[in-house]
C-alpha cells in the first residue's frame, strides 16, 4: 500500500464552535513523508505546527496541537477524516485557532477530502503494528489496544446517568469510514452546557452543530442519523485521536466512555512503545515546507510579529510591541510593559519590587536584535547578543512603568555583524543606556 495525498486544494468556510468565529481552512497536496501540517496563515510568517502526540497541549472538549504561541484546536474531526480515507500527507492552512466545527460531525471534512481526490504517491505507506497489549484508565473511563492485523474499534459510550448507553465493533477502512462513521455528530449532556460556557468554550455552539442529551431526552435539529449515534461520534473521536502517533495503526481499540484526554494517554503510551521498539534512536525528519518570506517593510511590529521574529518566550521575552521604525531601518522605537506579575519580582526584591537592571540590558538586545534582523533581511537568522559596552543603570525600575526603548545601529559589516546604541526611559527619562555588538546566525546553528 503507498502513501496517499490529495490531487489538488480544497477550500471550505465554516464557524469555530468554541470561539464562535468565522474560519477558513484549505487542504493542499503535500510529498510524501510530510505528514499531516498545520499552517496559521493569520498569523505572521505563517507559522506551522505538525500533527503528532509531541504537539498536543489541550485535550479539554477537543483536541488541541500547538508548537510555542501558534496553536490549532478542535483538530480531531478533520484528523479523523484523514485516518479513516487513508490521506497521510496534507498541509492544512487555517486563519484562526480553531477548525470548523461544520455540523458537529466529520462529514464536510469527508466531502472535501473527496472533492480534493486521494491519491497514491511513490513511497510505501508505513504502519506501526502493535505486538502486545496497551491500556489506560482514568476513572471509569479505560482504553485498550490489542494486537489485530487491520484496524478495528470496538466501543461503549454512555450519559452521565446511563440512560443512553450505546455499543458498537466495527472494522475501519475508507468504505465502513465514509458510510458508518463521518456523519455522526458530536454530542453534550445538557447540564455541562452552562459550566463550559463558563470556561469560555463553545461560544458558537448550537443545535445546528451538536446533539444535546436532556434526561432521557434527545434535542436535535434533525432526526437522529444513526440509532446509536453516539457511540459512532466517540468511535470517530478515537479514529482523529490516534492518528497523532504520526503514522496509520494495526490494532484493535476497546473504548469504555473514551474522550479526548484518555485518548491521547493511550496514544502517547503506544507512541512511547514504538520509539522505545525503534532499534536506532528516532530521528527528526525537517518538514519540508515553503521557503520562508522575506521580511516585509514595516513602521511597527505586533507581539505575534516579535515572536516570530526572535527565539525569546515566555519569561524572557522583553520586548512587547515595535512602535515605530525608522525608513531606513537604523532607528526603532519599543516597549516593555512592567507588571507586578513578572516572575523575578517575587524575590526581587519582596515587598520592594524592582526590576532586575540585566533585564534591561536584554529588553535593549532584543530590540537591538529585532533592528538587526529588520535591517539585514534576516530571515532564517538569529542576533546573537556578542558583546555589551558602557553600560549605564541610572533609575529604578518598577511594577507599572512602561520601558520606552530607543535602539539605533551604528555599524554594519558583512550583513552579519552590527553595533549598536540603546536606551530606556521612563516618562521621557533615560534609565538605563548601553552599546553593544551583534552577529546573525542560521537558526540550526543555536
Amino acid at each position: 500500500m503507498k502513501q496517499r495525498s490529495i490531487l489538488r486544494e480544497v477550500t471550505a468556510k465554516g464557524k469555530a464552535v468554541h470561539t464562535g468565529e468565522d474560519v477558513t481552512l484549505t487542504l493542499k497536496p503535500a510529498p510524501e513523508d510530510h505528514g499531516v501540517v498545520f499552517r496559521r496563515i493569520d498569523l505572521y510568517g505563517k507559522p506551522e505546527v505538525k500533527a503528532s502526540i509531541d504537539s498536543v497541549s489541550e485535550v479539554v472538549r477537543s483536541t488541541t496541537v500547538s508548537d510555542g504561541y501558534t496553536k490549532v484546536e478542535m483538530t480531531e474531526h478533520l484528523m479523523s477524516v484523514l485516518n479513516g480515507m487513508g490521506i497521510d500527507n496534507v498541509l492544512v492552512e487555517v486563519d484562526g485557532n480553531e477548525l470548523p466545527v461544520f455540523d458537529g460531525s466529520a462529514k464536510q471534512y469527508l466531502n472535501m477530502v473527496l472533492e480534493a481526490e486521494p491519491v497514491s504517491q511513490r513511497k510505501d505507506r508505513e504502519f506501526y503494528e502493535l505486538k502486545e497489549p496497551v491500556s489506560v484508565s482514568d476513572g471509569n473511563r479505560s482504553l485498550l489496544a490489542l494486537p489485530y492485523d487491520g484496524f478495528k474499534v470496538t466501543c461503549t459510550s454512555t450519559d452521565t446517568k446511563s440512560v443512553h448507553t450505546q455499543h458498537l465493533s466495527i472494522d475501519i477502512d475508507p468504505d465502513s469510514y465514509a458510510t458508518q462513521i463521518a456523519a455522526a455528530r458530536t454530542f453534550t449532556i445538557y447540564e455541562e452546557i452552562e459550566p463550559l460556557l463558563k470556561m469560555g468554550k463553545i461560544k458558537g455552539g448550537s443545535l445546528d452543530c451538536a446533539v444535546v442529551i436532556k434526561g432521557d431526552k434527545i434535542l436535535s435539529k434533525e432526526p437522529l442519523r444513526f440509532s446509536d449515534e453516539m457511540v459512532r461520534h466517540k468511535i470517530l473521536d478515537i479514529i482523529g485521536d490516534i492518528f497523532l502517533l504520526g503514522k496509520p495503526i494495526k490494532a484493535h481499540i476497546v473504548g469504555l466512555i473514551p474522550g479526548h484526554a484518555i485518548n491521547a494517554k493511550l496514544t502517547r503510551a503506544i507512541h512511547g512503545k514504538m520509539v522505545a521498539e525503534t532499534k536506532d534512536s528516532p530521528k527528526k525528519v525537517a518538514i519540508k515546507s515553503e521557503p520562508p518570506e522575506a521580511l516585509p517593510d514595516v513602521s511597527e511590529l505586533n507581539i505575534q510579529q516579535l515572536l516570530n521574529l526572535l527565539p525569546h518566550r515566555y519569561p524572557f521575552l522583553m520586548v512587547d510591541r515595535v512602535l515605530e521604525v525608522k525608513e531606513d531601518k537604523t532607528e526603532l522605537v519599543a516597549v516593555k510593559n512592567v507588571t507586578v506579575n513578572e516572575p523575578h519580582f517575587t524575590g526581587h526584591y519582596p515587598g520592594n519590587p524592582i526590576m532586575p537592571g540585566v533585564l534591561q540590558i536584554e529588553a535593549m538586545a532584543q530590540a537591538a536584535g529585532v533592528l538587526m534582523l529588520l535591517l539585514c533581511g534576516g530571515e532564517g537568522k538569529v542576533p546573537l547578543f556578542a558583546n555589551a559596552d558602557k553600560v549605564k543603570l541610572r533609575k529604578v525600575v518598577t511594577p507599572g512603568d512602561q520601558l520606552v526603548i530607543e535602539a539605533k545601529i551604528l555599524k554594519l559589516k558583512a550583513n552579519k555583524i552590527g553595533t549598536a546604541s540603546a536606551n530606556c526611559k521612563v516618562n521621557g527619562k533615560v534609565v538605563s543606556s548601553m552599546d553593544m555588538m551583534f552577529t546573525l546566525i542560521p537558526e540550526e546553528n543555536l
